[in-house]
């Protein structure tokens, strides 16, 4: 009985630990957030584990029935489509319910796409807040305003389709010389960091077509 917390790679199908594959092979069952997405990680390194669909719009109703299988005694690893569960992913509330059960709950260390986007951005890593996807509409504006007195380092996750509407709303609120680095694509092939002030890289991304997961890493005050 155990639930295993197990990173994907964000980019490059290298980047799976050793471990992870071995915890992955033994489990009873998988629990992924994209089985069409999982199953290609998993085809790669020959695993043959049960797949079953655990996302952010069935995780309620199936979080139960997850649950009394781990108790049954069941080994379940738990993975997102891309990077460590539960950062900016599914993964809390199955985490939260396994302690609430007495469940053990081991994460394994591994790859997440923020941490490799913080320390190439040159930006201060010794304090930093990690703000995963600011409001898409409702609650967006007090979001960006509440960024002004910030002093550590900021990491905010960001779609390719509103990266030029963040940095316009950054600009507005924290200046146009504000230092910041954006990173997209990692650990694939054309992976690429645009380090400058908020005016220098909104308009690098404003005169071409903006692709691939984005991390945006910003200067604290």
């Amino acid at each position: 009985m155990k639930l295993y917390l197990v990173p994907t790679p964000v980019g490059n199908l290298g980047d799976m630990t050793y471990r992870a594959v071995e915890v992955l092979k033994g489990a009873d069952l998988i629990l992924a957030e994209d089985t069409r997405t999982s199953r290609v990680v998993l085809q790669h390194y020959g695993i043959n584990t049960p797949l079953q669909s655990y996302h952010i719009f069935n995780e309620h109703q199936t979080l139960q029935s997850v649950v009394d299988r781990l108790l049954s005694g069941m080994t379940i690893a738990l993975v997102t489509d891309a990077g460590t569960p539960g950062i900016s992913d599914p993964g809390f509330l199955l985490v939260r319910e396994c302690v609430k059960n007495d469940i053990p709950v081991e994460t394994l260390p591994g790859a997440t796409a923020f941490v490799p986007a913080l320390v190439d951005s040159g930006l201060p890593c010794d304090r930093f807040v990690f703000l995963g996807f600011l409001p898409h509409k409702k609650g967006r504006q007090t979001a960006v305003n509440q960024l002004s007195g910030e002093t550590r380092t900021m990491v905010i996750y960001e779609s390719p389709y509103r990266l030029v509407k963040l940095l316009e709303e950054l600009m507005a609120v924290l200046g146009e010389e504000r230092q910041v680095s954006v990173s997209r694509e990692i650990s694939k092939l054309h992976a690429e960091t645009v380090r400058g002030t908020l005016r220098e890289v909104h308009t690098l991304f404003s005169t071409k077509e903006v692709k691939g997961e984005i991390v945006v890493v910003l200067s604290g005050e």
